[in-house]
């Protein structure tokens, strides 16, 4: 069972890829279910140890080993982190969509984060504001671009809301690879 953030990572490279919270695919392990630090009990404030733990290390693993841990979200919406290598060898060339192929919505966020990288509440609102889409709309066209792997969101230390950058400014060499096969 899984205490430390170290402990953790280890996981996630043994494993490949694997749920951050509890989900009902039986092909994934989730870190929810091998976490053993305490749930908030009845009546106590806040998150409790467990789940505090567990969000601190979806955002703080990719971004203490860039090179070895990726975020993103699969089919279905589930947050992963896997391996790189996995990202690399298989995850990219199974599940990333040229954008041109998704939706309108998501091809016009994308344009925006083409242009500067953009937080998601700031992104949000200019959504709404810009293309008049609802916030269901927009929830679903962002997860889209993650899913087909067309966005993702920076590693940079020290970011405190979630910042989003194109996947080929990130990971030039997986699209590269990516797109030879």
């Amino acid at each position: 069972m899984i205490k430390t953030i170290d402990q953790a990572r280890r996981f996630i490279l043994a494993e490949k890829i694997c749920t951050i919270f509890k989900s009902n695919l039986k092909e994934i392990k989730s870190l929810w279910d091998t976490v053993d630090l305490p749930d908030r009990q009845a009546g106590e404030g806040g998150w409790g140890e467990k789940i505090g733990a567990i969000w601190y290390w979806k955002n703080a693993l990719p971004e203490l080993f860039p090179n070895e841990i990726f975020y993103g979200k699969i089919r279905g919406g589930a947050a992963v982190l896997m391996s790189m290598a996995y990202l690399r060898e298989s995850h990219y060339q199974a599940y990333h969509k040229p954008v041109e192929e998704c939706r309108e919505l998501s091809r016009e966020i994308f344009e925006l984060v083409r242009l500067e990288p953009y937080e998601t509440g700031v992104l949000r609102r200019e959504c709404l504001e810009r293309f008049g889409c609802t916030k269901n709309r927009f929830d679903g066209a962002l997860k889209e671009l993650q899913i087909t792997l067309n966005i993702v969101r920076s590693n940079e230390p020290g970011l405190e809301r979630d910042t989003w950058l194109r996947f080929s400014d990130v990971y030039p060499d997986i699209q590269r690879e990516g797109s030879s096969n």
